[in-house]
C-alpha cells in the first residue's frame, strides 16, 4: 500500500511539510509506503475548460507544460491521497487548486478513477480560515466518490513561523491520529 502526499506550500520546509511529515512517519510505523511530492511554488496552469479530457479519455490533462500529469499518475498509483496547503487569506495555495481542478476533471473524465481511494486533507493556520481550506480540500474527496477518515479533530495545525507547528501538541496528536485512522482503513480496504 501506498500514500501520496502534495505539498502545496511554497515552503518545502515550512509548517505544512512538517505536519505532513507527522502523518507519513506515522503511516511508515504501519508499514505503509509514503512519498511527498512539493507542488508549492511550482509554476502550474489552471484548468482551462477545454474538455479535452472528456475527448481524450487518456488519464491526463492537455495541458503537459507542468507537473500535473505527474502528479495525476502517482494519485493513480497510490491507494491514499493527501492534500495540504497553508492557509492563505482563508483558502488554499493556488498551486493545489489548479492540482484540484485539474486532477479532479480528468478523473470524472475517466470512469471516476480516483473513487474509493482514501483522502485527507492536512492544513497549516496561522490562527484562523483553516476550516475553509480544510473543506475545500474535502470536497475535492467527496464529490471524486473517495473515502475520507477523520481523526481527534479537524486535520489543522497552527504556528506562524517555520517550524512553529511543532509547539501545537494537539495538532500534531491530530495527524499521528489522523494517519492511524488511515492506516486502518487502508488495511480494510486492501485486505
Amino acid at each position: 500500500m501506498k500514500v501520496v502526499a502534495f505539498n502545496g506550500s511554497p515552503r518545502k520546509e515550512g509548517n505544512t511539510a512538517a505536519l505532513i511529515g507527522h502523518v507519513l512517519s506515522e503511516l511508515e510505523k504501519e508499514g505503509i509506503e509514503t512519498e511527498m511530492v512539493q507542488i508549492g511554488g511550482k509554476s502550474i496552469h489552471g484548468c482551462t475548460a477545454c474538455a479535452k479530457c472528456f475527448e481524450n479519455r487518456d488519464k491526463k490533462c492537455v495541458i503537459d507544460k507542468d507537473i500535473v500529469n505527474d502528479c495525476i499518475e502517482k494519485m493513480l498509483e497510490a491507494d491514499g491521497i493527501i492534500l495540504a496547503s497553508p492557509t492563505y487569506f482563508s483558502d488554499l495555495t493556488p498551486e493545489l487548486k489548479a492540482l484540484i481542478d485539474r486532477a479532479g476533471f480528468v478523473a470524472k473524465a475517466n470512469d471516476e478513477m480516483f473513487r474509493r481511494k482514501v483522502g485527507a486533507a492536512v492544513v497549516a493556520v496561522r490562527r484562523a480560515g483553516s476550516i475553509h481550506v480544510f473543506d475545500s480540500i474535502n470536497h475535492f474527496f467527496t464529490i471524486s466518490q473517495m473515502i475520507i477518515p477523520g481523526s481527534s479533530y479537524w486535520n489543522i495545525g497552527i504556528g506562524l513561523g517555520e517550524g512553529d507547528v511543532e509547539n501545537d501538541e494537539e495538532g500534531i496528536r491530530t495527524m499521528e491520529n489522523l494517519a492511524q485512522n488511515m492506516a486502518w482503513l487502508l488495511k480494510k480496504i486492501n485486505a
